[in-house]
């Protein structure tokens, strides 16, 4: 409430109305600022949680949505306080970052009424501007585009001439390039199943069938394919590759519930140690989890696979040309949860000499394959040899059956794969590089409930691979997907093919 002090009323109930109001007002900003405080510390508690020791005990995306809604409550409560009217709470309160460089400018100039001073009456004149920003959303919009196609005809011969249709993604289908990317984004990106997205289109009064956009998918997916496969042979190229696999419930029509499927991910990244080659990552659908599956990707593979701990990567040892890189993070994990579960002296000393383990890693990230190398048999490496001795040690003084002996056994059973990281300077030190590629199929298991047959999997897969690559490059997934496919129907040379891999495309599109 706003009080001019040099008129205040003389009526003495009218004084008592004001202090009386002033009082509410006070307790009612009091309350405020209370509710501000409570909400804020939940938030503070919640990013201790995420960030802090016990981050692992949390779903990453039910801890998303409590940030949500938390923020909302804050905001909601901020917007009943008073404007601020201290310059530098305002400046607290208002600061942003700029707004991106490449999005369109649509100005909306606010100028004064009169031309002259309304003090004195004089001649006003420009002396400057002040330039604020927001931030606004214009809906997407769908739109027809008519292709026109005149005839000619030849009086003298009777003959007809007219240019060619252009070719459809889709045949005799109506959806675009620019669609059918939008719509494989949104599936499995952005994690929007198809009838969500019909109910999409319909509010924007266009009636477009589930089913019409799953045959959609299936037509853009045809095109993709070769894509994937040329991905598979770069991944398989290397010497290094992460392996893990992944649940995905599948729809068994013939029992009347689903199957567990998997899908298995491979995927390389040298930027770590400084490597020439891009980063990639491919996935392949599989009805089940048996060893004969990775056997089966890794046939003409020789080199170092970095895994987690299931037993059926062993196979693919038997030839002689593989050999396998265990993760350090599986083995830490094992002494986390005994940590948390019983505050174990032991299970807290091993999780502190892997972290001396990581520390060292992380001076040593993006230098050349040799130098980590150097490094490792220097600092790392005494490091290593003494936990295994400690470790037996500890194994001999606790009881066989416990959690905390599981976690040591785990960690000695794995360690000469454990240790191949001191060997080769190309190796990580875990496997999470493919953990991060596997996490959106999470996230899109949760949203899609389930992958409508063998073959939608399988569907899954090809996009997935383009998309997780995509993304490793720094490459915009919608832009991508639309402007390969358009080239791809449009005839583009299957003996350039390398050309539209996700790093090649980024490279000539910057160029052009």
């Amino acid at each position: 409430m706003d009080i001019d002090l040099a008129a205040l009323p003389d009526d003495v109930e009218t004084l008592q109305r004001l202090v009386r109001s002033l009082a509410v007002e006070r307790t009612a900003l009091s309350d405020a600022h209370a509710e501000i405080e409570r909400l804020r510390l939940i938030i503070q508690k919640l990013q201790r949680s995420q960030f802090g020791r016990r981050a692992e005990q949390l779903d990453d995306d039910q801890l998303r949505l409590g940030f949500e809604d938390l923020e909302a409550d804050l905001a909601f409560v901020e917007a009943k306080l008073p404007p601020a009217t201290d310059k530098a709470d305002k400046a607290q309160r208002f600061d942003r970052s700029s707004l991106p460089t490449h999005l369109p400018r649509e100005d909306m100039q606010l100028d004064i009424e009169h031309e002259a001073c309304p003090c004195c009456g004089g001649l006003l004149h420009l002396i400057g501007e002040t330039v604020s920003e927001m931030l606004d959303h214009v809906p997407a919009r769908l739109r027809v585009i008519r292709i026109r196609r005149p005839r000619y005809g030849c009086r003298a011969c009777g003959s007809i001439h007219q240019a060619p249709a252009p070719e459809r993604p889709i045949a005799k289908g109506l959806a675009t390039p620019g669609l059918l990317a939008h719509v494989l984004v949104s599936k499995y990106c952005d994690h929007l199943p198809l009838y969500r997205q019909s109910q999409i289109f319909a509010r924007q009064g266009v009636e477009l069938d589930r089913s019409t956009l799953a045959n959609w998918v299936g037509g853009a997916v045809w095109w993709l394919e070769p894509l994937q496969a040329r991905l598979a042979e770069h991944v398989f190229a290397s010497q290094t590759l992460f392996a893990d696999d992944t649940p995905i419930p599948v729809l068994d029509p013939g029992r009347g519930r689903t199957k567990t499927g998997r899908l298995w991910v491979y995927a390389r990244d040298d930027r770590p140690w400084n490597g020439p080659e891009p980063p990639a990552a491919v996935y392949f659908y599989s009805p089940d989890r048996r060893s004969e599956r990775p056997a089966a990707h890794l046939a003409k593979f020789k080199g170092i696979v970095q895994v987690d701990g299931y037993p059926g990567f062993e196979r693919l040892t038997d030839r002689g040309d593989i050999m396998l890189a265990a993760c350090w993070a599986h083995a830490r994990r094992k002494f986390y949860d005994v940590h948390e579960a019983t505050r174990s002296p032991i299970a807290a000393e091993a999780l502190s000499r892997i972290a001396e383990l990581y520390a060292i890693e992380a001076t040593i990230r993006g230098q050349s394959a040799q130098a980590r190398l150097v490094t490792r048999r220097i600092r790392s490496l005494p490091l290593v040899q003494t936990m295994k001795v400690w470790l037996a040690a500890q194994l001999n003084r606790i009881p066989p059956k416990g959690a905390l002996a599981d976690a040591i056994r785990y960690a000695l059973a794995r360690w000469e794969a454990l240790c191949r990281f001191l060997g080769d300077g190309r190796i990580e030190l875990d496997n999470n590089t493919v953990e991060r590629a596997i996490r959106p199929i999470a996230l899109g298991r949760k949203n899609h409930l389930f992958a409508g047959s063998d073959g939608g999997a399988a569907r899954w897969a090809v996009i997935a691979s383009l998309l997780a690559t995509a993304k490793l490059n720094d490459v915009e997934p919608f832009a991508y997907l639309r402007d390969v496919l358009d080239r791809m129907s449009n005839g583009h040379p299957m003996a350039r093919l390398d050309d539209l891999l996700p790093w090649n495309w980024a490279r000539i599109t910057a160029a052009a």
